[in-house]
């Protein structure tokens, strides 16, 4: 195992009941580094950040979060240690306004200081939120529901980015700002992200590896240079 890796899956299984979707996936990410996990649709790569961040059972294997086994762990013991999550649906809590759903992704940090600060960090990176603190979340833009569920994730003070398709239904100049804040979290703040990603011309800008699954299981590991590359790489997935 490696000390510099801040997440490890070892021979990861991951499924729904007795279904194996996932058989056998073992991946790292290192302190600030991303690493894009790409596949068609079905290939098992929902099901395998599921299965690391605790919403899905292990059916085998090991995950090791921070040099801690977090295999069986759960969702809230993987938060209060800095992992979060960000699903491809517009995860928000329609009736209540931008302020009050950020200030929800920091219910476990008792310091209104950290609080603060993490809320004036969401609003640096989404501007656009920060115009809108007393706006209903259900009134914002599809865009604009998107990177507020972003922003609620960031206000839980992670280290560990899981992300399951963020560009999936925003305009192009939107997924360009929000690849460059998921850029910018890596390059300052030192955040590993594990990137799930249909867009691969968005995905390699910013990755620095690249892991590609097909069937349940990852085929092919390289640098994000060495995949850009490539004349051609749909033929992997």
């Amino acid at each position: 195992m490696s000390s510099e890796a801040l997440l490890e899956t070892h021979g990861l299984q991951g499924g729904y009941g007795r279904k194996h979707v996932v058989y056998d996936v073992s991946l790292a990410v290192r302190r600030a580094e991303i690493v894009a996990l790409l596949g068609h649709n079905g290939a098992g790569k929902t099901t395998t950040i599921k299965t690391i961040f605790g919403m899905l059972p292990s059916l085998g294997g090991r995950v090791v979060f921070d040099g801690e086994d977090a295999t069986v762990a759960g969702c809230r013991r993987n938060v209060m240690r800095g992992m979060t999550m960000v699903p491809s649906e517009r995860f928000t809590f329609p009736g209540l306004t931008v302020r009050e759903n950020l200030l929800l992704g920091a219910t476990h940090e008792r310091g209104a200081t950290v609080r603060e600060a993490r809320y004036a960090r969401v609003a640096a990176l989404f501007p656009v939120l920060a115009e809108r603190p007393a706006q209903r979340a259900e009134t914002l833009s599809g865009g604009q529901q998107r990177m507020l569920s972003f922003g609620i994730a960031l206000m839980s003070g992670p280290r560990l980015l899981l992300l399951d398709e963020p560009s999936l239904g925003l305009a192009p100049a939107l997924v360009t700002a929000l690849f460059d804040a998921i850029a910018v979290l890596a390059n300052e703040e030192g955040l590993g992200v594990l990137l799930l990603e249909q867009n691969v011309g968005q995905a390699l800008r910013i990755a620095h590896r690249v892991a590609v699954m097909r069937s349940g299981r990852v085929i092919l590991e390289e640098s994000a240079g060495a995949m850009r590359a490539r004349r051609a790489y749909w033929e992997l997935f």
